[in-house]
């Protein structure tokens, strides 16, 4: 008689509500949901098991915990992007046959595909790929994961002109399976997971632009065609997404600092700001303001030079890490480096005599002018260049001060932002990243002292894994704008590493020496990167407090040329940033000249004001006037012009 053979156990599954269904044996993400309901069924898109996202199709073999993913949950966007890159990638190799597929992920608000093709894309090329997506859509093709060998994989996709394909699939290690996923009758290699099939996707998406790319982002490759487009849930948040982005473009600080006259670039200093008159005025109010609330926060401002010597950088650890990113020269046998941040030699007038704990805090702060430099093709207007000016400070404390100096920090870096404007702030915790100097221990204590004291200030933080410095974490402070986008500008960094490398040491009650530690903050950024923030935030409508001209002058007629000078002249006595404009010109001509330079207040005079002793003040964006008296408009416009700057 054969041994009985004891019974399977079943797989248990449990659900998100705590709740738990058997099965006799192997199951997937569609037979649970099919189980749970037919609407459920309908709408599910993929499935994560104990965590971990993957095809509905994928067959759970031991008792897990699984949720079942449809377009209202959040990993559900990753999805569909993923797949509308594929379905770009299948659209554009049916319409133009020939064309080699690269790599296609799911990037921010959508995806991108790069191509090897000999004739270039068009924009009109983009309308037949979007209509030929659509029709992949509706033929609702199965999607389906296979596993092939390595070797055939490679074979297979040279023999189809596939040369880049075959070339990734050439490095996965030898014996590793490979993941390829099967559209209809088009295919790709991927690791997935995907959508079970391209109706799923939908139809909110857009291709949006056509850019070109190296190859692996090698400049020494060849260079691809590259298609973005975006992919969303619903056609609602498509349409959201895409009025946004016309927004985006009419707030284009690229353009607005043409039309308002603050700056320009020119290739013979590439990522460099050539400052005019007005847009440098913008930039000394905003150091002005920053400089007053410093000082009120206990902050003492240094300067340091932009050239040092390689040894400093190579002390501090920078020259490892970043030396790429560094402009260097030579002099007399020796390399220098144009600093690329303030910290170091901020370490060095620390260092400079004998430092007490009844020192510290010892809060340093520096309008640091720093390069780096970044790839041409990177840069972008203000918002990246390689020449800047941080609004940096680091903070030299005892370690059981950096609660109380990080509670501060949030206290002013939130305040600052109000002033601005800006009441959305996200925080997000960059912990510790792959490459990083210090021990485990050292980064323990410094990630622990930081999540204690983000505690202490109050904050609520997303987990940003990987993205500390490589001396430290550091909190980043996110900023949404006027029409939704996030701004990452301020940081809090809590450093043990480069007290150690550099030596600096502080006297402690004990009467030994003690290592301080240096919290790196920034609350701006660059000044450069926040004012192209602040100008698409306002759209180019700065607050009178701030905007360059904060008043213009302009005549009906040129009989009360006079006494437009002598409004012009009590403006300015009174502290105002006026001009005069007296053309002979009418005066509906001049309004909107002024308006789209965005000055916030137009003061119209003529003949009755003259007589009255008033000005007729126009709003920027407003479609009427009002009369003032002359010392009431003064009085009022002083009032404004004054702002946040009050306090300073």
């Amino acid at each position: 008689m054969e041994p009985s053979v004891q019974a399977r156990q079943p797989i248990r599954i449990t659900l998100p509500d705590g709740s738990v269904k058997e099965y006799a044996g192997p199951v997937t993400g569609a037979d649970i949901a099919a189980d749970i309901g037919p609407g459920l069924a309908k709408a599910a898109l993929a499935i994560r098991v104990d965590g971990v996202l993957g095809d509905l199709a994928a067959a759970i073999e031991s008792d897990a915990e699984v949720a079942i993913v449809t377009a209202r949950d959040g990993d559900a966007l990753e999805l569909i992007r993923h797949d509308a890159s594929h379905v770009l990638a299948e659209a554009v190799q049916e319409l133009y046959p020939g064309t080699q597929v690269t790599i296609g992920p799911a990037i921010e608000n959508g995806f991108y595909y790069d191509f090897a093709r000999d004739e270039p894309f068009t924009p009109d090329d983009l309308a037949k790929i979007e209509a030929r997506m659509r029709e992949i859509v509706d033929r609702d093709e199965a999607i389906v994961r296979e596993v092939w060998d390595r070797n055939e994989a490679i074979e297979h996709f040279k023999s189809i002109g596939e040369h880049y394909k075959a070339q990734i699939i050439s490095e996965i290690p030898e014996g590793e399976p490979v993941s390829v996923y099967r559209q209809g009758s088009w295919l790709d290699l991927c690791r997935g997971p995907h959508l079970p099939s391209t109706g799923k996707l939908g139809k909110a998406f857009k291709l949006t632009k056509l850019a070109g790319a190296y190859w692996r982002g090698d400049s020494r490759n060849e260079m691809l065609q590259r298609i973005y487009g975006t992919a969303w849930a619903n056609e609602k948040q498509l349409k959201a997404y895409l009025h946004m982005l016309e927004e985006a473009e009419k707030r284009d600080h690229r353009r607005l600092g043409r039309e308002m006259d603050l700056f320009h670039f020119q290739d013979v200093a590439a990522g460099s700001v050539f400052w005019h008159p007005k847009g440098w005025s913008l930039y000394r109010t905003l150091r002005r303001y920053m400089r007053g609330r410093l000082e009120r926060a206990g902050y003492v401002e240094v300067n340091t030079p932009q050239l040092v010597d390689r040894g400093l950088w190579e002390a501090s650890g920078h020259w490892e890490k970043f030396r790429e990113h560094m402009f260097t020269a030579e002099s007399e046998d020796r390399i220098l480096a144009l600093k690329p941040m303030n910290c170091p030699c901020h370490v060095q007038i620390y260092k400079q005599g004998i430092t007490s704990y009844r020192n510290l805090p010892l809060r340093m702060a520096e309008f640091g002018s720093c390069h780096r430099n970044e790839p041409s093709g990177a840069l972008h207007g203000l918002m990246r260049v390689r020449a800047f000016t941080q609004d940096d400070a680091h903070i030299f404390c005892t370690e059981s001060q950096v609660t109380s100096e990080t509670e501060a920090f949030c206290d002013l870096l939130l305040s600052i932002y109000r002033d601005f404007g800006f009441d959305e702030v996200i925080v997000k915790f960059s912990d510790r990243p792959e490459k990083r100097a210090g021990s485990d221990d050292t980064w323990d204590r410094a990630e622990n002292a930081l999540r204690e004291a983000t505690a202490a200030a109050g904050l609520a933080t997303e987990l940003n894994p990987g993205e500390g410095a490589f001396y430290g974490p550091k909190l980043e402070f996110v900023l949404r704008d006027a029409i939704g986008r996030d701004w990452q500008l301020g940081t809090l960094q809590v450093d043990f590493v480069l007290p150690e490398r550099l030596d600096a040491t502080y006297v402690g009650e004990d009467g030994s020496k003690h290592r301080p530690v240096m919290l790196h903050r920034a609350i701006l950024g660059s000044f450069e990167r926040f004012i192209g923030v602040l100008i698409e935030h306002y759209a180019g409508r700065l607050p009178l407090w701030l905007a360059p001209v904060q008043a213009v002058v302009a005549t009906i007629t040129r009989d009360a040329d006079d006494y437009a000078r002598r409004v012009h002249a009590v403006l300015v006595e009174a502290g105002i940033r006026a001009e005069l404009d007296l053309r002979n010109e009418k005066i509906n001509y001049k309004v909107r000249e002024h308006s789209v330079a965005k000055v916030p207040a137009i003061l119209v005079v003529g003949a009755r004001e003259q007589q009255e002793d008033t000005v007729a003040i126009r709003r920027l964006g407003g479609r009427s006037q009002e009369i003032l008296a002359l010392e009431s408009a003064i009085a009022r416009l002083c009032e404004e012009a004054a702002g946040p700057l009050a306090r300073e």
